[in-house]
């Protein structure tokens, strides 16, 4: 199926690829993304969900999409939903901006806003009926250190008991080295209580279908409500918040607003799909226009480029990445300007966060695309490397800054964005004059976190591997 991309016009020759800076670099407007657009969480509930009830029905288990009260206890523990909008000055003729999602420094990712709200839910459904929840979720890595970081601020709060609210966490052993140290696996009572499994299998994506499997069988088997929070509509109604935040901070029908990309790096694309559903609210509202709605760019791995090869070809052969010849012990290829010019492996892990194959969402990101415009990009390692003088410079003095040694980076998500982004003005896949955002939705290193201790991780294989680990607490 081709994409539409309305407004893309080949670079011109001239055009100036050197950075300018911003007039003003120290110049990030902030916001608690939950906090400060709390009002307008119930029109992005509706927008998302159909039935907002809560389910407890045959071992399915939701807490509904009640809130609670923002009461000092509340804002407490909201007060990590910090995110950033900051100018970057331009390259090609775009203006750049960043969305900074990192502002939380007990997870660096922006997973911790629908991390927060899908446990502020909890809360609100323990505090009505009085009823334990465990949360269960698979992760490449990043979603689980978010849920964790927000259930033991919900008992850091007095928000819950540490009997009342646990967290189960399932991730695969090639994520080891990003996930995070903290009280929940160093004190020996909330360790117990809120186990982290490390699937020993090949397939990293094998978490998300035996997580399954062990949330049907053996839910009946545990003295609380267990909850599989791993579902598209927990997080999009978070991320709502970013179209929020935009509109209020930098609109899109200003009177000098040029047209806007946002851009991201992704695995399944659910921090778009939630902007766009922020959108609608917005537009629902009169408070947006629709015909200022911005475009969207996806920017992938090669391990897994299925989102770009559906929204060019309509289906996930990986037959339509295109041919590479072995060049001086590295890969090219330049017949498509979507895919790496350069990469040192075939089938590259950039970063092991980004491991999901075929996901769902592909048709209704490709459906925004064809309407309001943009495009994909599949980045390498060899053009992050070559970019990361560049990026650094662009990101420096906000809350995104890079290590200046790259070996020490272990989340690359805004580096992969960043790199899409310079890459897709190069090649001319950008419509002329747009501005672009960029979803800053991950970045750290090793000086940004304690790496969790092995003694904290329980190896699994199976789903009676799960159940005995999670029964022997």
């Amino acid at each position: 199926m081709p994409v539409m991309t309305p407004r893309v016009a080949p670079r011109a020759k001239d055009t100036d690829l050197t950075i300018q800076a911003p007039a003003r670099t120290s110049d990030a407007v902030l916001a608690n993304l939950l906090v400060d657009f709390y009002g307008l969480m119930p029109g992005a509930i509706a927008e998302c969900v159909p039935d907002t009830a809560p389910i407890k029905d045959s071992g399915v288990f939701s807490p509904g999409f009640a809130l609670p009260e923002l009461d000092e206890r509340v804002l407490a523990f909201f007060a990590a939903a910090t995110a950033g909008w900051q100018r970057l000055g331009a390259y090609g003729g775009h203006r750049l901006s960043l969305l900074d999602l990192t502002g939380n420094p007990g997870t660096r990712t922006t997973k911790t806003i629908a991390s927060l709200l899908i446990v502020a839910r909890a809360v609100e459904y323990i505090r009505r009926t009085g009823e334990p929840i465990v949360i269960f979720s698979p992760t490449s890595a990043n979603k689980g250190t978010a849920l964790r970081d927000a259930v033991l601020r919900a008992i850091d709060a007095g928000l819950v008991a540490p009997e009342q609210l646990r967290v189960i966490i399932l991730a695969p052993r090639s994520c080891e080295l990003k996930l995070w140290s903290s009280r929940l696996s160093t004190d020996a009572t909330l360790r117990g209580l809120n186990p982290l499994l490390l699937y020993t299998g090949d397939e990293p994506e094998q978490v998300k279908a035996l997580g399954r499997e062990f949330v049907d069988e053996h839910s009946a088997g545990l003295d609380a409500n267990l909850w599989f929070s791993l579902e598209l509509r927990n997080y999009l109604v978070a991320d709502t918040a970013r179209a929020f935040f935009e509109q209020r901070t930098d609109p899109t029908d200003a009177p000098d607003a040029a047209p806007r990309l946002h851009a991201h790096a992704v695995s399944s694309a659910f921090g778009l799909l939630g902007y766009h559903k922020g959108r609608a609210v917005l537009e629902a509202r009169g408070e947006a226009d629709v015909r200022t709605r911005p475009a969207s760019l996806l920017v992938q791995h090669l391990a897994t480029p299925d989102m770009v090869i559906n929204l060019r070809h309509g289906d996930f052969d990986p037959a339509h990445v295109p041919p590479y010849e072995l060049d001086g012990g590295v890969f090219v290829q330049s017949s498509d300007p979507r895919f790496p010019e350069v990469t040192y492996a075939l089938d590259e892990v950039l970063d092991p966060t980004f491991y999901t194959r075929a996901p769902a969402t592909s048709p209704a990101m490709n459906e925004l695309i064809g309407r309001y415009g943009g495009d994909g990009v599949v980045v390498s390692l060899a053009e992050c490397v070559r970019r990361y003088p560049q990026v650094r410079a662009l990101l420096a003095g906000t809350g995104c800054a890079l290590p200046a040694d790259l070996r020490t980076l272990r989340e690359w998500s805004v580096v992969m964005a960043m790199t899409g982004v310079l890459n897709a003005i190069d090649r001319g896949l950008l419509g002329a004059g747009w501005d672009v955002v960029v979803h800053g939705s991950g970045c750290y290193g090793t000086a940004d976190y304690r790496p969790m201790e092995p003694s904290a991780m329980t190896p699994v294989a199976t789903v009676a591997d799960i159940a005995e680990a999670v029964r022997c607490r």
